[in-house]
């Protein structure tokens, strides 16, 4: 198998700069064929600016050449990236020379895995550059880099450590103690277990401000039609995204948008109009819109304070009563100031299931919108996420903490049950692997294959 692989580092498409990473044994050499030089030995981590040539002898471009000698490098082989202008033509090239001298293409994460089987970082680490990619704001990619420095790690490997000792105590017992162990034995050790599963809580507890910093919120707007969701839509956005009109039903189908509320990303959903409708296009809507109430996070409902509740709105209310909603009574601007507190009165009197959801608002002169923004993240963020400390973000984190703890306390309640090491252990051990698959240690090779291949190809 050819044990060097390239892989363009940079998005694909037109563009200043585009970099293309070699790994591997023949890296340096495939680097000097491509600047047609076989005595070329540039200085390691030295940018050096160097003619590139095809296998004719032609000059293709003027690139960047830079040269990272083993270990200390990403991968910990020997790294060639190579500077080249944008252009997917020229890129293109430069990789077909690269594989046509002992090189082939990195599959998905590839780089990041061989920076893994070589010890320059741990799974928990690589994971967090696949999260800097992706981030979708500043407080996740401030995660990312946290996990990605091995604050995470940090945290878990005075867990393990203590896990571990009380393994081994519990192994010797079994091993060389014919009697049961000692009652001060025994309870210096389940003092031990419960500060350990304690500290698996507290970092799996993280986890609900971590996955709404890295995924953030569905959010869905419903109302009868011409109740201005459309502007509303606009008026979160920031932007004239959807088109506003005064005839009603005239969104069909849902338009997506991403916005951030601080440091949460928000996935804002503008649905069709709900009423009963005879049109087969605007039922179709109106299905869907149905279904993505359903699926939202938080649905935030439109009433219009210019015109009194209807069946309609009723009915729409009825139907997120299982749901986590809001509602934003917009058009406020056509009301007299002193008659909104009365109107949302009114709507509490009327409707008294709800409570202190109503959010009075005008998308016409934005009056109010910061308000429903703090509405639509407050029942997701107890704390200010941008200054917690480090968050777990990632599923597979969370349910490896969550399954660790629940075996260290069911080994606790072994040990207080005064049941044999055997049974205590079994619990510990399971425990002790679960840690260890977060950080790599003991991931299977079918399970690294799956996490890296959600990596792009040149990380």
């Amino acid at each position: 198998m050819i044990n060097t692989i390239v892989a363009l580092a940079t998005p694909t498409g037109r563009s200043g700069i585009g970099v293309i990473r070699l790994s591997g044994g023949a890296a340096l050499g495939i680097a000097r064929m491509l600047v047609n030089d076989v005595g070329f030995l540039p200085e390691a981590r030295t940018a050096h600016l160097r003619q590139l040539y095809d296998g004719a002898g032609d000059v293709i471009d003027e690139a960047i050449v830079t040269y990272f000698k083993a270990p200390h490098s990403f991968t910990g082989e020997d790294v060639v990236e190579i500077g080249c202008h944008g252009s997917p033509v020229l890129l293109r090239q430069v990789i077909d020379i690269c594989l046509a001298n002992d090189a082939r293409m990195a599959d998905a994460g590839e780089f990041s895995l061989r920076a893994l089987a070589n010890g320059r970082m741990n799974l928990a680490e690589a994971e967090a550059i696949r999260d800097l990619i992706d981030a979708q704001t500043l407080g996740s990619a401030r995660q990312a880099i946290r996990q990605l420095r091995g604050e995470f790690s940090t945290q878990l490997q005075p867990l393990k450590d203590d896990l571990l000792n009380v393994i081994v105590v519990l192994e010797s017992a079994l091993e060389f103690v014919e009697d049961d162990l000692p009652e001060v034995q025994a309870d210096g050790d389940k003092q031990k277990l419960a500060v350990i599963a304690e500290g698996t809580q507290k970092l799996a507890a993280t986890f609900r401000a971590g996955h709404l910093i890295r995924e953030g919120l569905r959010v869905a707007l419903v109302g009868r039609p011409n109740v201005g969701k459309s502007s509303l839509f606009n008026a979160l956005l920031g932007s004239e995204r959807a088109i506003v009109t005064e005839i009603a039903g005239k969104t069909r189908d849902q338009i997506h948008e991403r916005f951030t509320i601080g440091d949460i990303p928000v996935s804002l959903i503008d649905t069709a109009g709900l009423r009963e409708t005879t049109d087969t296009v605007e039922s179709i809507g109106v299905e869907r819109s149905k279904a993505t109430m359903a699926d939202a996070d938080i649905v935030i409902v439109m009433l219009d304070a210019s015109e009194q509740t209807s069946d309609e709105d009723r009915e729409i209310l009825d139907s997120v009563k299982e749901l986590n909603y809001i509602v934003a009574l917009n058009k406020i601007d056509k009301v007299p100031s002193t008659d909104v507190d009365r109107i949302i009165a009114a709507e509490k009197s009327s409707l008294a299931y709800l409570r202190e959801r109503i959010t009075p608002v005008s998308a016409k002169t934005g009056e109010g919108i910061n308000d429903l923004k703090d509405a639509i993240v407050r029942p997701f963020s107890p704390e200010d996420v941008s200054t917690a400390g480090f968050l777990v973000t990632d599923a597979r984190h969370h349910d490896l903490l969550v399954r660790a703890g629940s075996e260290i306390e069911q080994s606790l309640e072994h040990l207080s049950q005064k049941m044999s090491e055997e049974i205590v252990l079994i619990g510990l051990h399971n425990a002790l692997r679960y840690l260890g698959q977060i950080t790599g240690e003991t991931t299977t090779e079918d399970m690294l294959t799956r996490i890296f291949s959600t990596f792009c190809i040149g990380k």
